[in-house]
């Protein structure tokens, strides 16, 4: 069981067939549709754009254990159309929260003076969440080196905020009061990240199991 709280694109390879060809047409479709760019060249103005911090060393496009199936289950639920945005940061040991919070308020300054009504849903795993926290202006991230706000007259267009295996539950670290009605934080129970004294390190690669849940708020979120 999970523990939520309300508060707040592949390399291809072998021989030329015709069914391997057919592979790789299928493949690159695949990663037209959910590969994020800065551009968002599917649809520039969607109405919502999920912009995602993945996790350390996480692969895939927006994360593989959480960006991308959450993204997959959100696209096919929403109401409205949906594109989605990967933060550009290492996402390595180097621990570039900063870098990664100052690329979220970019995108989402610029998405925001390009599509006027468009509205963003922040996603965070692991040391994307502290991503998130830092571009928010949560508690004791102003100690990360290159802390980037979002400005107070852009927090209006966030419509959701999940944190998944957040360090933030571990040390008593909330997003700022304006975001808490509009965020919910996942956090498998013994995670050590975010479960205080836990030590079961494989429950924080197990977020796939909180997808279903993550995407049907989310879409609550964006109605």
């Amino acid at each position: 069981m999970t523990t939520a709280r309300p508060r707040k694109p592949a390399t291809i390879t072998g021989r030329a067939t015709r069914s391997g060809i057919a592979a790789a047409a299928l493949a690159a479709t695949a990663v037209a549709i959910l590969t994020p760019t800065k551009a968002n060249a599917d649809t520039p103005c969607s109405a919502v754009d999920l912009v995602v911090a993945r996790g350390t060393g996480e692969g895939g496009e927006l994360g593989a254990e959480v960006g991308d199936p959450l993204f997959a289950a959100v696209r096919a639920a929403a109401p409205v159309s949906v594109n989605a945005y990967r933060v550009d940061y290492s996402a390595n040991l180097s621990f570039s929260v900063g870098a990664g919070s100052a690329d979220v308020v970019d995108h989402i300054a610029r998405q925001a003076a390009e599509c006027p009504s468009q509205r963003f849903v922040l996603v965070g795993y692991s040391q994307g969440a502290a991503v998130v926290h830092t571009a928010l202006g949560s508690a004791l991230t102003d100690l990360i080196p290159g802390a980037t706000r979002l400005p107070d007259g852009l927090a209006n267009r966030i419509a959701g905020i999940e944190l998944f295996g957040d360090l933030g539950n571990n040390l008593g670290v909330d997003v700022p009061g304006r975001y808490a009605a509009r965020t919910r934080s996942f956090c498998r129970p013994g995670d050590p990240i975010c479960w205080r004294g836990g030590q079961n390190w494989p429950a924080h690669i197990a977020y796939g199991d909180d997808i279903a849940t993550a995407a049907a708020w989310i879409t609550d979120q964006i109605r």
